[in-house]
């Protein structure tokens, strides 16, 4: 019997997601912390409550990597306090560096400037789009895919639900060519995970090169590289390619079934992430934590 702790990213944010956080250990200079660096209330920001264009809106990327970074490593410090611990540890696109730093990889104020650097950087890289496409034919597909410059596969999340990105033309192109039940755009400010990302993911290469990556204490399974290490320079390295190569989330159910997890434990707001390990059909329970509420006694 094994669990891993499996983390969110963009997409699972909602206002009020920091509800009841706050009478944690750490929680509200974890916030005081996060909103000097970004130069604005990010408590505010996650509660619904904050004002101005910026500073209000919990959907914005530059708010919402920041805003999940914190609310789910405030739940992984409270798992720990617990002596609760996972056997492996994986997160989704932004969850990957909470995984990080959930095996002890960096520091929480290393964290968050990282996640600063990265949602500033992604929220920048305009020009690109991404869709959702659920229930299709994986061969035609890759097919379409294949045969049409400018779109790739960014996220692979399960063998039912993928997210192309890249040109607009080209995604609208391949989306209404694809035999699927539903396709829908995603209101995001470019083609995230994909090659179209390459200079903010130099950008933010050179930020990861002055920042040392201890090795984990618990292995991690990365987006780029869906195998357990706890290499913090093959970690290091993985994350330099996250940007660009996309989100192997398919693979990583995979990898956690083969290595027996029979529990995976979604740590952060909502249950996306459970949602595709129950779809997927394997053999692995879910659970989730997503506020003080559910860490028990």
């Amino acid at each position: 019997m094994a669990i891993a702790w499996v983390f969110p990213g963009q997409g699972s944010q909602k206002a009020g997601m920091a509800d009841g956080l706050l009478e944690l250990p750490g929680a509200r200079e974890r916030f005081a912390r996060a909103s000097e660096l970004l130069e604005r209330d990010l408590l505010a920001i996650c509660s619904g409550s904050g004002e101005g264009e910026l500073m209000s809106d919990l959907n914005d990327t530059r708010n919402t990597q920041p805003g999940l970074f914190v609310v789910e490593s405030l739940l992984v410090d409270a798992l720990s306090a617990q002596g609760r611990r996972a056997d492996l540890l994986a997160g989704h696109s932004l969850g990957e560096l909470v995984a990080l730093y959930a095996a002890g990889v960096f520091d929480a104020d290393t964290g968050l400037a990282l996640v600063r650097r990265r949602s500033e950087l992604m929220a920048a890289a305009g020009g690109g789009a991404m869709t959702a496409v659920m229930g299709f034919d994986r061969d035609q597909l890759e097919r379409l895919v294949a045969a049409s410059e400018g779109v790739v596969i960014a996220n692979d999340n399960s063998s039912a639900q993928v997210v192309l990105s890249g040109r607009p033309e080209a995604v609208a192109q391949v989306s209404a060519a694809l035999q699927c039940k539903r396709a829908v755009p995603l209101a995001v400010s470019g083609a995230f995970h994909s090659p179209f990302m390459a200079e903010a993911a130099a950008a933010f290469a050179a930020e990861l090169e002055a920042v040392p990556f201890a090795d984990a204490s618990v292995p991690v399974l990365s987006n780029a590289e869906p195998t357990p290490t706890t290499s913090g320079a093959a970690l290091k390295e993985r994350l330099r390619r996250q940007m660009t190569t996309g989100v192997r989330w398919r693979e990583t159910m995979e990898a956690l079934a083969a290595a027996g997890v029979d529990t995976a434990v979604e740590i952060g707001p909502g249950s996306v992430l459970s949602g595709l390990f129950k779809r997927a059909g394997r053999a692995i329970g879910t659970a989730q934590i997503s506020g003080a509420a559910d860490l028990g006694t």
